[in-house]
């Protein structure tokens, strides 16, 4: 009998990634979402999975419904990738960050104790939650936490709560503490693809400029599709425990830039790119580099594509947007 899986965020950038790999080991799977009048489905359309995804219906912030759906599902594995992700708007919309992320998780966990403690739970935690704190320039799951954001903040909520729910009901619960991934269905406001997709945008001669806010931020940036290998393997472990997830790399928005305008044949960046004050954080966490020797120890993973493959992969993806457009 096939296994089960609940992912929500299945909309977001990491569910159709992580469903795509389940679907792949013969899983049956089911998508959460809000009930749009138009949901968008883009994401999973591009990896052309859509039709056999079964979607249901439900909302992080309202806990009957997810009661409800784990009563009625009872998933054998329950992915949490939902969340207000974007840091930025963090601090625009503390509140509802504060209710998706920390409080619907508190539901889900919930939800899971009451009527199907048996399954695997896994919790999609971030190395925003490090801040500026790091042992020797890295970060690892030694690490202490010091989130420098509003998102960071509700994170961390969530990653205490699952391993409390662990440790006092006895329940598999695991988080990997995920360091950046991007890929070509990465969401436009966040830089990486702000970047691609202009970049795109002015090969084609569509655009003139980027507009960024701090180029010197440094980040530990990976590929989508190998992080959400990582999640799985989390919940195939014989006990529940917490990951980093990272590169072990580090690069500045000005490295991605550089990889970015010379993949089009532009050398020289400097003249399409303006900085503006309006895209810098109130709080900047200047530095994120992880260490992820414990889940190449432990699960046996490791990255395969590589930052510039990374890169070069977004820019194609969004010049062939961009000119079917």
């Amino acid at each position: 009998m096939a296994k089960r899986a609940l992912i929500t965020g299945i909309l977001g950038q990491d569910g159709p990634y992580l469903a795509k790999l389940l679907l792949e080991k013969d899983y049956k799977v089911y998508g959460l979402i809000r009930r749009y009048t138009n949901p968008n489905f883009s994401n999973i359309d591009y990896l052309g999975i859509t039709d056999d995804i079964e979607f249901v219906t439900g909302d992080m912030t309202d806990e009957s419904s997810l009661l409800n759906l784990i009563k009625n599902l009872r998933p054998d594995e329950v992915y949490n990738l939902a969340a207000q992700s974007f840091v930025g708007v963090s601090w625009e919309q503390a509140k509802l960050t504060t209710e998706v992320n920390s409080l619907g998780v508190l539901y889900l966990l919930d939800a899971i104790r009451f009527f199907h403690p048996k399954a695997k739970f896994y919790q999609a935690s971030t190395s925003e939650m490090f801040g500026n704190n790091s042992d020797g320039g890295v970060q690892s799951d030694e690490t202490p936490f010091q989130p420098r954001s509003p998102y960071g903040i509700s994170k961390l909520y969530a990653h205490w709560m699952t391993r409390n729910y662990r440790e006092s009901y006895g329940m598999f619960t695991s988080s990997g503490i995920l360091f950046n991934h991007e890929s070509p269905i990465r969401g436009k406001e966040f830089v990486t693809r702000k970047i691609s997709d202009g970049v795109a945008k002015i090969k084609l001669g569509k655009e003139k400029e980027i507009r960024l806010g701090n180029l010197d931020a440094s980040r530990d940036w990976g590929f989508a599709g190998d992080f959400v290998e990582a999640m799985w393997l989390m919940l195939q472990q014989e006990e529940p425990d917490d990951y980093v997830v990272a590169t072990g790399e580090t690069h500045t928005i000005k490295d991605y830039l550089d990889v970015a305008f010379k993949h089009v044949g532009i050398d020289d960046w400097k003249p399409y790119v303006t900085v503006d004050p309006m895209f810098k954080r109130p709080a900047e966490v200047d530095l994120l580099k992880g260490d992820c020797s414990k889940a190449k120890e432990k699960l046996g993973w490791k990255p395969k594509v590589s930052f510039d493959e990374l890169v070069k992969m977004m820019v194609d993806a969004d010049l062939e947007r961009v000119g079917e457009e």
